[in-house]
């Protein structure tokens, strides 16, 4: 995060922060010891002297960098800086991806769907903009421990711990996280944390791409806890830091976009996350299918969900509802959602009856 920070300080945060807190002239003038001074050596004056966060790519700082009173490294310039980079480029890539799954990829067919609620698109995108300052707050102090030299993070190619580390560190970043969101998702459908964090969550029966975040902000929060922790406990190199952060964003969208294509047993797809939705108690996992397996909570996507005439129809529709009404009247009592098509719901149930 080094970088993103380095970058952002360059050609955003320096000028900002110069002008919002300018940096104090000296008191006196060189000539004659007395009067105001009506020139400056910021960059002399400042203690602090910049070193490129990387050694791969560096953005070099203007003498902007040295006219505030908060240098670079001032902690809490780079607590306010990074939660603006976490909450923007976290926004701009939700946005965007979300977007682009719903334009290309989003089955529109999902809006007939019985249990599609009511403005869902809308609700959905609200409350992924309320939670994203919550769970960027949140998260800053592990970006700042990284930026201070904290973490494990390393720089060159050349820095890896060991032979093929560079490619390992994937593998090992996806094993890691998927078997710690797994016990952290399981733990949120514990009765006492289901009603107070994730239901929010569930909301969203069928869902669509921008329900990717929309958590309620500890909800989230807690579940990206493996992500974080990772480069604290194990070498990761810091561009492969960037683009695994990037990866777990758009992740979360591929896996909420209701299009079924992996119909395996190891990945942990679209489809898989979709039974989770509809049926509560499956499927907890992020990337694949082995906790849920060891757990003894995974659920076989249906058939008919990966075949085109069949994955909307109303018998499979059906089917859906009369499990899915039942669940959601063991885990949550009365079912308060406003859907759009109420009475066609009710006709499917009794048509299957």
């Amino acid at each position: 995060m080094d970088i993103a920070l380095e970058f952002c300080d360059t050609y955003a945060f320096d000028h900002l922060y110069s002008a919002l807190l300018p940096a104090s002239s000296s008191p006196y003038n060189l000539n004659d010891g007395f009067s105001n001074a009506t020139t400056f050596d910021a960059k002399a004056a400042s203690p602090w002297q910049w070193q490129p966060a990387s050694q791969l790519l560096s953005f070099a700082p203007t003498d902007a960098a040295y006219m505030s009173q908060w240098s670079r490294d001032n902690i809490y310039r780079q607590f306010l800086s990074l939660f603006l980079i976490m909450w923007l480029a976290g926004g701009v890539i939700y946005f965007i991806v979300s977007t682009l799954s719903y334009v290309f990829v989003f089955d529109k067919t999902t809006f007939q769907h019985p249990k599609f609620l009511k403005h869902q698109i809308k609700m959905e995108i609200s409350q992924a903009c309320r939670s994203m300052p919550t769970m960027s707050a949140l998260t800053v102090p592990f970006f700042l421990a990284e930026v201070r030299g904290h973490s494990k993070l390393y720089d060159t190619l050349s820095d890896e711990p060991f032979k093929y580390y560079n490619f390992l560190q994937f593998p090992f970043f996806i094993l890691f996280t998927d078997m710690f969101v797994y016990f952290i998702h399981r733990a949120l459908h514990h009765p006492f944390l289901y009603k107070r964090l994730h239901k929010s969550h569930h909301k969203w029966i069928m869902p669509s791409p921008y329900a990717a975040i929309a958590f309620n902000p500890v909800d989230g929060w807690m579940q990206s806890l493996p992500y974080h922790f990772f480069p604290f406990f194990f070498p990761l190199q810091k561009f492969a830091y960037l683009a695994l952060f990037a990866f777990v964003q758009i992740w979360t969208v591929f896996i909420h976009d209701g299009e079924y294509v992996a119909n395996s047993p190891i990945i942990n797809g679209a489809a898989c996350h979709t039974m989770h939705h509809l049926y509560f108690n499956y499927n907890y996992g992020q990337y694949t299918t082995l906790w849920d397996r060891l757990g003894g909570s995974y659920r076989k996507p249906n058939d008919e969900l990966f075949r085109r005439d069949d994955k909307m129809g109303e018998k499979e529709w059906a089917r859906q509802v009369k499990e899915m009404e039942a669940l959601v009247k063991d885990v949550e009592g009365d079912d308060d959602r406003e859907y759009v098509r109420p009475e066609e719901a009710k006709l499917s149930l009794k048509k299957d009856n």
